[in-house]
Order: C-alpha cells, then structure tokens, then sequence
C-alpha cells in the first residue's frame, strides 16, 4: 500500500497528505476477480450422471437364453457351436421368429468375451444383437474375489 507524503520546511502535521492510494489494491481485486470468472465455470461443468454401485448380481440360466462366446483369437460360438460372425444376424432374426411375439420379450443374449479378445469381436456380436432387435444383451463375467488384489 501506498501512501503520499509531502513534506516541507513550512508546513506542520496538518498539512500531511496521509491518504491510503488504493488503485494498486482494486487492480489486484479486479484481476483475481476476472480469474475466478473464468476458471469455477470450467470447474462446475460436469454432466450430472447417476453412477451405477458395483455388485454382482447372478443371472438365472434359461434353457431360452442364447450364449455367444468370443474367444481371444476371436472366434465366435452359439451354445459352443461355432458360428461366423456375419450369420449371427441371421441366427437372431431366425431365433425371434421360432419364439414368435410373445416370447420374444423373454430372450436374452449372454456374451462371453475372452479378457484378451478384442473389442471389435465382441462389437460384432452386440452389432448384430442390435440389428435383429433382440430385447435383453448381458456380458458374462467371471465373479468379483474380494481376496485378489
């Protein structure tokens, strides 16, 4: 903080200019003001999204329920048969006519990935899931071990 003095040989205590010069303390202000401004919007933005808990929950095995396993060379089998990924669509549309419309609610697709296979293997399974329309796509996996850290 600033302050102007003035002194001279004529002048007593009176005279002195004791006045406190605030300009540098509100340009200060101003600027982290203007800081503050632009970086808590940055801060604040984030998409408000209801995170999931984490737990496993069984899955019933319906002699209904279709298992589509990819291993990590990225074969696909259907029930343990193997199957080219590109007949797949046409096994679902096929599966969904045999129900007909009310049991077709019921079906469901359980894909077995292999943690080494790649995604694209796996995509192609939910692709031609989606494609057919098949209600209900599940991702079977291996149980959480408390114990394995």
């Amino acid at each position: 903080m600033a302050m102007n003095v003035v002194h001279s040989a004529d002048a007593d205590d009176a005279d002195l200019n004791t006045t406190i010069n605030t300009t540098p303390l509100v340009d200060v202000m101003l600027v982290m003001l203007i800081i503050f401004l632009i970086t808590v919007p940055v801060i604040v933005k984030v998409v408000p999204v209801a995170l999931p808990n984490a737990h496993n929950i069984p899955t019933q095995t319906k002699l209904d329920n279709i298992v589509i396993a990819v291993d990590k060379d990225g074969n696909t089998f259907w029930n343990n048969a193997p199957i080219e990924p590109s007949q797949l669509h046409d096994r679902f549309v096929d599966e969904l006519r045999r129900l007909g419309p009310k049991d077709q609610a019921k079906l469901e697709v359980h894909i077995r990935g292999d943690k080494e296979a790649r995604f694209q293997a796996i995509g192609k399974v939910v692709a031609a899931c989606m494609e057919a329309g098949i209600p209900k796509v599940a991702f079977l996996l291996e149980p959480h071990n408390d114990t394995d850290q």
